[in-house]
């Protein structure tokens, strides 16, 4: 697998002034690119406390760290060497250009991003308490990620994918709901995979039926799906998440290439039109889980776009999940989720001493 996996990583800057020239050789931009991953959703602030295991009116202070599993994605795929590009829309504001800034400083083709001169960049106050809660309060009332419009979409760079990755945050309000739907239209039409990460938030929605409805309304379209346990259950109406036939009968799809079911630290669990199985996780002491889904997530979706075979090689497919599993642990190891995204090169080292263990 390392020998499969093992590649200089490109440290080409991303962007010049000229960035929203598709045909420019930006990171992610090139027309001859073609494993790009490109994702589409909310990128924002996150401000977690300085301290662990506190609620959010206990902490004392708070740093801010960019957030956003979309724009987390982008990052942790260019981190492991492949190539990526965002779309989005955050404020006119320093906020904003900071976050643009990060992608570029990341590799990550940012023409995709818009600014919006009326609404601010997205902000969420995020804490693990000790009693293992996550909990959130978020400032978007409404904020510039919530009215990204179709007029705005960066088709070139849509166009160029090879994978269009997205969540479900991005559809809850107008506009950018309807944009979503024709990002994800555009790149179906383009020949994209399809991969969709719901990444429930249930404050966001108006309830939780809402959310429920909303999250199963484009679940048919997706040809790559991934979803934690506690989705798993949310989804179903409260069905046991572990149960192969619940997955199977209520989430697996005819379309669907690759289902994946994250258990944390434990590993996960992939469903196929043609097999099915386990992969164990990779064991850390962890420091914040932040961002490790979508660590997996670029691990997963980088090596698909380099080997579109996956999906029928399960010796392949099973290599590429236990690469994502390390992706996943190396994030929990440190504090926040863009700087903690690991390099190719750490998880190759992280596997190899997974292997001299046993």
């Amino acid at each position: 697998m390392a020998n499969n996996l093992t590649s200089a990583l490109d440290k080409k800057l991303v962007l010049g002034e000229d960035s929203k020239d598709p045909s420019s050789d930006a990171k992610g931009g090139s027309k001859d690119d073609k494993s790009l991953v490109v994702c589409f959703g909310e990128m924002l602030i996150d401000f977690v406390p300085t301290v662990g295991g506190v609620s959010l009116a206990e902490a004392p202070a708070f740093k801010k760290a960019p957030g956003g599993a979309p724009a987390n994605v982008a990052v942790g795929v260019s981190r492991l060497g492949g190539s990526s590009g965002f779309i989005g829309k955050v404020g006119d504001d320093e906020f904003g250009y900071m976050l643009a800034d990060i992608l570029k400083q990341n590799n990550v083709n940012n023409s995709g991003v818009r600014f919006d001169p009326s609404a601010r960049t997205a902000l969420a106050f995020v804490t693990l308490r000790a009693d293992g809660e996550r909990e959130f309060l978020f400032f978007r009332n409404p904020s510039a990620d919530m009215l990204l419009r179709e007029s705005e979409l960066d088709i070139n760079l849509i166009q160029q994918a090879r994978i269009f990755h997205y969540g479900s945050i991005s559809l809850i309000d107008e506009p950018c709901r309807s944009t979503h739907l024709a990002a994800m239209r555009i790149a179906k039409k383009s020949g994209c995979i399809l991969s969709y990460d719901p990444n429930l938030r249930l404050p966001l929605w108006p309830s939780e039926e809402a959310a429920r409805k909303g999250i199963m309304s484009i679940w048919d379209q997706a040809d790559i799906i991934k979803i934690s346990e506690d989705e798993i259950t949310f989804l179903t109406g409260g069905d046991d998440p572990y149960d192969d036939n619940v997955v199977l009968t209520k989430l697996f799809h005819p379309n669907l290439k690759l289902l994946v079911v994250t258990e944390g630290s434990e590993g996960c669990r992939y469903y196929t039109q043609k097999f099915r199985g386990r992969v164990a996780g990779v064991k850390v002491k962890p420091v914040d889980t932040t961002g490790a889904g979508d660590a997996f997530v670029s691990g997963v979706l980088n090596s698909i776009a380099s080997d579109l075979s996956l999906f029928q090689n399960e010796q392949g497919l099973r290599e590429a999940l236990l690469f994502a599993n390390a992706c996943g642990a190396l994030t929990v190891t440190e504090r926040g989720a863009i700087p903690a995204m690991p390099t190719r090169e750490a998880v190759l080292r992280c596997l190899a001493q997974v292997a001299d263990k046993k």
